[in-house]
């Protein structure tokens, strides 16, 4: 996104096609706040200031498979070297929908793992009511006893990811990392789960 104008315009695009904040978040890589200050705040946008945030749009890897396979295989290598410290394996890669998923399923691959898939309760249209609960699709693996990582595309605040390790964890899973590809928060570790990702963005100021 080239200025905020552009971003509240999208915003509000995403809005209007029905989407519900959380999933506005995660189209432009933002925190759910920032969201909600981008919707209420089109006719202030010059005077009122923005929240600290930074918005990624990482749209060149995701739309090329290949780009998207090394990135993958990045990530893994990354990953292969914080479970040798810890002297940990991986049976099941979770991966966060949506976004999550490309990545997931290749560093599956890349791991010899299965893959199961967590739906964040951001991504339910019953958000607004705030009844709605994140949950791991049954078309895919169980975690049940197994050893596993999950693998998202950016930690903004680290809320779906913390929701994911409790549900995890009350489902019989051992977390062994988080890997991300952009980490906005710069965080070593999500809910006691070491986190590790290509690139860190900090904020100085």
């Amino acid at each position: 996104m080239k200025n905020i104008e552009t971003l509240m315009k999208k915003a509000a695009e995403l809005k209007a096609d029905g989407l519900v904040e959380g999933q506005i978040s995660e189209e432009l890589n933002i925190s759910e706040e920032t969201v909600t200050w981008l919707l209420t705040h089109v006719e202030k946008a010059s005077t009122s200031p923005g929240p600290k945030d930074i918005s990624v749009n990482w749209s060149m890897i995701g739309k090329s498979a290949f780009r998207l396979s090394h990135i993958s295989e990045a990530l893994s290598d990354i990953i292969y070297d914080t479970l040798d410290e810890k002297d940990s394996g991986v049976d099941v890669v979770v991966g966060i929908a949506l976004s999550g998923l490309p990545l997931a399923s290749m560093v599956a691959n890349s791991l010899a793992a299965d893959l199961a898939v967590y739906t964040p309760s951001k991504q339910m249209l019953t958000q607004e009511s705030g009844k709605s609960r994140g949950n791991l699709s049954a078309n895919f693996s169980s975690v049940m006893d197994k050893e596993c990582i999950i693998v998202d595309d950016v930690v903004t605040s680290g809320k779906t990811l913390e929701e994911a390790v409790e549900y995890l964890d009350e489902h019989g899973a051992q977390i062994n990392a988080i890997a991300v590809l952009i980490d906005k928060k710069g965080t070593d570790e999500i809910a006691g789960v070491p986190v590790v990702s290509l690139l860190k963005v900090l904020r100085v100021n």
